[in-house]
């Protein structure tokens, strides 16, 4: 790193920065333009020693060039695309650029609540005080925060004038654009965008004259920036105003996200609400040519050949590594948002499909260079496997295998730049156009050169694909097979027959159709696939293992190899030790091989890999090629068998036993099972098992449950919006949500029709009007049992929780619903007025209504007369379309995390900083700071700075993680929940216990919207509050949340479980310190007597808590007798110092193992008792008596406990 000048053409002349010597001169470029004293430059270049240096170079080959050396910035001539740039920049810069409603986006995209959260609370005791546990959730908390004042205006407008464009002759004169500017003054100026810069000009409203205007004086400049402090007299000091506005909020809020989709949460404010106004801003209809030009060539891009020519740069060095990393992240991020953009626009009907005869289904699109094709079996190449399911799952399949392959990045195998999009309804695929694709060849030989051609008819085995695809089988443990054609003809493949291998036109060898690179589950097929024709089995034949599993079982076969070549040398080296012993009797000497050549197991022998063709229709002649078949489908079925007997029930036993953290909500659950390898059609498997160990895992079961009445609900409105024109969405999704979650309040819902549209669209599919509340749940209990295995109980309508359910829904499908009290229950006698209440102010609810109340956002609903409906078409406000795209993660980045961790763990801490904070950067460069992956890493590294003791850099490094989590996964997911609590845990270690609780407070309400009351991890959080409560000395509000724990506990373990015994254990010390000496005794004794009966007299816990309950009760005794003797009491008070279970203890993430390195190994829901604290009986004694005083001269301990952490393994 060095420090370099350079010299600006205005003030303030001459800026520093520090650069390394490997940044490119565009990244140099970028901070000046970035940089508060020099953003009114963006077009321009550098220059040293009088000569320009090409951006695109990095420093070191820049002749000269070293620590204090000196650029000079040169301005230089616009062209009209950089005029539309510095226009646009500067618009935002001065705070005149509107919220842009994008084609593809949603409302409140991006959001965070973090700044909005009151950290100081000085109207209470503490940001816990007067917590209802009996009063729901507020809904309001998703109501983003409002600012405390507006922010300063520097123009009453700005957009381009009436007058553009420029006429052909004064375009010869060098005029690009002309501009109007409203000042604060309320003068309107015309301005003219020449190549030189920007002038005043001389034209009116009425009057054209592009001329500069030279009364009172010529007024220009080469930014816009600046020609509007010469023009306005206010500007200057309100833009800078607005720059101190804007710097009072942390640059993670403000800033938008680059390389990652921005999160839009399913609850929204309302339209009449302040937090969605729609300002008139005349330039935001000219953003699109601003953005792209006229002919919208700017926006076209050859997407290919990009990814391609990216993926071909050199990966040599480290810094090679990064700029090609770098540079894939943004090109993944820039094809997917143009991706969804073709496809949000193809579903609306907004692009002519270029075969417009097909059927719907069969119908392929071409927008900004991206191939589009329907997630369907438009042409009917899944018939026999399940028809428009098998093409569905199909297609995210292939996804899954493009990601696959891409994280190998095998160097001269191409993927095609791959994203499918669902949307109303509607699964889209969108695919980067393989150069030759659709070329007929001049030979007449088929496209394809590797792999099926029309289906497995025909096999092509062009050698010049064997090498790659080897390395990519090897990689996906696929096995080298045989395959037959139609004529009985055998072709050796190294990859499934599905793999297809094409030579472009380019040269380059693409792989085509991976969604089928894991075996088929033989097992679950042969149970429950019975063909096309079979309603009630499963609806499709592409269930295929998937590819963690895959990997888990090569693994568990590389170690039963080692195994077996351990017990051989064992038994060799007691043949040899027997051989050495002879021969020394008889006076012989043996040779001895190196101890260390004995130790190391040579694992190259080992091989394992499955057949992806098993069970799929192969015919081998001969009966070689039987047996070799007959052998790949039994090491398939010993994967399946894996899966089920081993894997499965592996988990669930892991969640009992408390090995993990216990998933909040369906997302948590689906993401668990698949870091296992399993499948989500085995839900019904995890809930059957869940219910066999009762209440310990109802909530697993519950979520489960949960999860696939929800699936089974977006499967049917999926087929019910397909094709449904756009205004009449709302309607369907109304009608929809009324009978699966309003047939309480409403049991006979109508749909509320506006005969206006249903006239206008006469010709629409009408059949969502058909749904009955009793229909829809016959369909989804049939839903369930067809795709789950499943038999949903009796009732079960009635026992789903339905805030969690509508949130589930519309996360599946992106609907993003208004903010208000949705009356799930029978109507009250004011139900009329359910869509008129208003939004009330973000805060805690006291009252004990079913939801908080909030505003509806739109009109009345049609429905005037008859029954009141739980949901109106003015509830839904707008539809997000939901991304899966083939982005891999980097890994270079990974690669340097790994590293850190295993120098942490080897306690080499100064190395392992080092390579963290390594890691970091490279994570930071690569994906950009707003990304989900930035924000795992930042929550990654607070962990173990804590563990380190850092506490001020975890604290710093948490708060990145909840605001990056918040804007880029969500306001209400799981990882945001956790990244919370994790911070209010750093933050209490830190010293500021009070803006802890008020983090603990915000999660622990977004979990009670995303799961319910009850979950056990939440006895986690509730101790970590107590005992924060206590550091606080508030010992009567930290009772409350410790009786509020053991309430949880024991309605999961039972009340006669050891987890209860601890809390009671903890509950009676929080009663002593609350002064009611009775009920702590009670409390120690149930605690004592659980603890005897459970794990003995003789059992550590057992002796402590009869300790306590001895001083406990002589001090209840004591107390009762001589009340008025302070001084008597205290000479009672016995001098023990046994280990107090007061402190709480780390807990892993969802999913996430037990976590290790200093940390206690048990979680919550274990039936092991706590960390131990080391504060005394004595000490807690003078708490209970009120002495706060020092003893002694002994400096009392600061008692702040130990609250659990929330994090897995580091």
């Amino acid at each position: 790193m060095f420090q370099l000048t350079v010299k600006l053409p205005h003030p303030p002349n001459s800026i520093q920065i520090m650069v390394s010597s490997q940044e490119q001169v565009q990244d140099i470029r970028q901070s000046v333009i970035d940089l508060p004293g020099t953003f009114q430059y963006s077009c321009f270049h550098l220059e040293h020693n009088g000569t320009r240096i090409n951006d695109y170079v990095e420093l070191t080959d820049v002749p000269g060039i070293g620590p204090d050396s000196e650029l000079v910035l040169v301005e230089d001539p616009y062209n009209e695309k950089e005029a539309r740039i510095h226009f646009l920049r500067t618009r935002e810069l001065i705070g005149a650029a509107s919220n842009r409603v994008e084609t593809a986006g949603g409302i409140l995209g991006g959001m965070t609540l973090f700044d909005g959260i009151d950290t100081v609370d000085e109207k209470n005791r503490h940001p816990m005080a007067d917590y209802d546990f009996n009063a729901p959730a507020s809904l309001d908390k998703f109501l983003p925060p409002t600012p405390k004042s507006a922010a300063p205006k520097c123009v009453k407008g700005i957009a381009l004038s009436a007058w553009n464009p420029p006429p052909y002759h004064l375009r010869q004169k060098g005029h690009l654009l002309y501009l109007q500017v409203t000042t604060l003054e309320g003068e309107s100026v015309h301005i003219t965008s020449h190549v030189s810069g920007f002038y005043v000009n001389n034209s009116s409203s009425q009057r054209f004259d592009p001329s500069p205007k030279t009364k009172p004086k010529i007024q220009q400049a080469h930014s816009l920036l600046n020609l509007l402090g010469l023009i306005s007299p206010s500007f200057d000091k309100e833009f800078t105003a607005l720059q101190e506005y804007n710097s009072q909020k942390d640059p993670l809020i403000t800033f938008g996200p680059i390389n990652s989709i921005p999160a839009y949460p399913w609850l929204v404010p309302g339209t009449n609400t302040p937090y969605q106004t729609h300002q008139a801003d005349n330039a935001r209809p000219q953003e699109a040519y601003l953005i792209a030009g006229t002919e919208s060539v700017d926006s076209l891009r050859d997407f290919n050949e990009e990814f391609q020519s990216t993926r071909e740069l050199p990966r040599e060095t480290v810094q090679e590594r990064v700029f090609r990393e770098r540079l894939l992240s943004k090109l993944f991020a820039d094809y997917t948002e143009a991706a969804v953009r073709g496809a949000v626009l193809i579903t609306r009907g907004e692009i002519a499909a270029l075969n417009p005869t097909e059927g719907r289904d069969a119908q392929i699109y071409v927008y900004n260079n991206i191939f589009f094709s329907h997630g369907a079996d438009g042409v009917g190449t899944f018939t026999t496997e399940g028809g428009d399911e098998a093409a569905r799952v199909a297609t995210g399949k292939d996804v899954m295998g493009v990601k696959a392959v891409n994280s190998l990045d095998i160097p001269g195998l191409q993927t095609p730049g791959t994203v499918v999009v669902d949307y109303c309804g509607r699964r889209l695929v969108a695919q980067s156009i393989v150069p030759g694709i659709f070329r007929q060849r001049e030979d007449g030989a088929n496209q394809i050169d590797y792999g099926g051609v029309e289906g497995k008819d025909v096999v092509a085995t062009k050698e010049d694909f064997v090498p790659i695809f080897d390395q990519m089988s090897k990689s996906m443990r696929v096995k080298k097979h045989s395959v037959w054609d139609k004529e009985g003809k055998k072709h050796d493949l190294v990859a499934s027959v599905e793999t297809k291998g094409l030579i472009g036109t380019d040269g380059r060898k693409y792989v085509l159709d991976l969604y089928r690179i894991t075996p088929l589950d033989v097992d679950f097929l042969e149970k429950h696939w019975k063909g096309t024709e079979d309603e009630e089995g499963y609806p499709h034949k592409m269930a295929v293992l998937r590819q963690e599993l895959v990997e888990s079982f090569w693994k568990l076969k590389m170690r039963e190899y080692v195994q077996k070549e351990v017990e051989r040398r064992r038994k060799q080296k007691e043949q040899e030790d027997k051989e050495a012993e002879e021969a020394a009797k008889e006076g012989r000497e043996v040779e001895k091989k190196e101890s260390a050549e004995q130790d190391r197991i040579d694992i190259s022998g080992f091989e394992f890999a499955l057949n992806p063709d098993v069970w799929s229709g192969q015919v081998p002649q001969t009966d070689e090629e039987k047996a070799q078949m007959e052998a790949d489908e039994k090491d398939v079925r010993a994967a399946c068998a894996y899966l089920t007997e081993r894997v499965i029930p592996g988990l669930v036993e892991e969640l009992k036993e408390g090995d993990v953290g216990s998933p909040m909500d369906g997302h948590s659950l689906t993401r668990l099972m698949h870091k296992r390898g399993i499948n989500v059609r085995y839900l019904g498997t995890i809930a059957t098992l869940a219910a066999e160990h009762g209440s310990k895992l109802a909530s697993v079961k519950t979520l489960a449950v949960q999860e696939m009445v929800s699936r089974a609900a977006k499967h049917i409105l999926n087929n019910l919006l397909r094709g449904l024109p756009a205004p009449l969405i709302a309607y369907a999704v109304a009608h929809f949500l009324n009978c699966l979650l309003g047939f309480v309040h409403n049991p006979e819902p109508k749909v509320a029709k506006d005969e206006a549209l249903w006239k206008l669209y006469h010709d629409a599919d009408f059949t969502f009007e058909e749904l009955t509340v009793a229909g829809l749940q016959e369909q989804i209990k049939k839903q369930v049992a067809r795709r789950f295995r499943y038999q949903l109980e009796e009732n079960w309508e009635s026992q789903i929780k339905h805030l969690q359910m509508l949130r589930e829904v519309a996360l599946k499908l992106g609907l993003q619903l208004v903010i208000r009290d949705y009356q799930f229950g029978a109507p009250q006698p004011d139900a009329a007025k359910v869509n008129g209440d208003a939004i009330k102010a973000n805060g805690e609810s006291s009252s004990k209504k079913k939801k908080k109340k909030g505003g509806s956002g739109g009109a009345q609903s049609p429905v005037a007369v008859g029954p009141s409906h739980t949901f109106t078409p003015e509830d839904l406000l707008n539809v997000v379309p939901i991304v899966k795209d083939s982005s891999s993660k980097s890994q270079l980045a990974e690669e340097a995390l790994e590293a850190g961790r295993i120098s942490i763990m080897q306690d080499q801490k100064e190395l392992g900083q080092e390579l963290l904070l390594e890691s970091l950067s490279l994570h930071e460069q690569i994906y950009g700071v707003l990304h989900p992956e930035v924000a795992r890493v930042y929550n990654t590294l607070s962990m173990l700075y804590y563990q380190l003791d850092e506490k001020a850099a975890a604290v710093e490094l948490a708060r990145k993680a909840v605001i990056v989590s918040e804007r880029t996964v969500g306001i209400d997911s799981t990882e945001t929940i956790l990244n919370y609590l994790n911070l209010g845990l750093f933050e209490h270690a830190n010293g500021d216990t009070r803006a802890a609780l008020a983090y603990i407070k915000h999660a622990f309400t977004f979990w009670r919207i995303i799961y319910g009351d009850g979950h056990p991890d939440s006895v986690t959080t509730m101790n970590n509050t107590a005992v924060m409560l206590q550091a606080l000395k508030h010992y009567t509000d930290s009772r409350h949340w410790f009786e509020a724990s053991l309430a949880v506990c024991e309605n999961i373990f039972g009340k006669q479980s050891p987890n209860a015994a601890t809390l009671s254990f903890q509950l009676a010390q929080a009663l002593a310190l609350d002064n009611d000496s009775k009920a702590a005794v009670n409390r120690m004794r149930d605690a004592y007597n659980i603890f005897l009966a459970e794990l003995g007299a003789d059992d550590r816990n057992t002796k402590e808590a009869e300790n306590w309950l001895e001083q406990l009760t002589q001090n209840a005794v004591t107390i009762a007798k001589q009340a008025k003797d302070l001084q008597a009491r205290k000479s009672r008070i016995l001098k023990m110092a046994p280990r107090v279970t007061m402190a709480a203890k780390p807990q892993p993430q969802v999913g996430q193992g037990k976590v290790e390195g200093g940390r206690v190994p048990e979680s919550t829901t274990s039936a092991q008792t706590g960390g131990m604290d080391e504060r005394s009986i004595d000490e807690l004694m003078r708490y209970i008596e009120g002495g706060h005083g020092q003893e002694g001269g002994k400096k009392k301990r600061t008692q702040k406990g130990n609250p659990r952490r929330r994090g897995g393994r580091a």
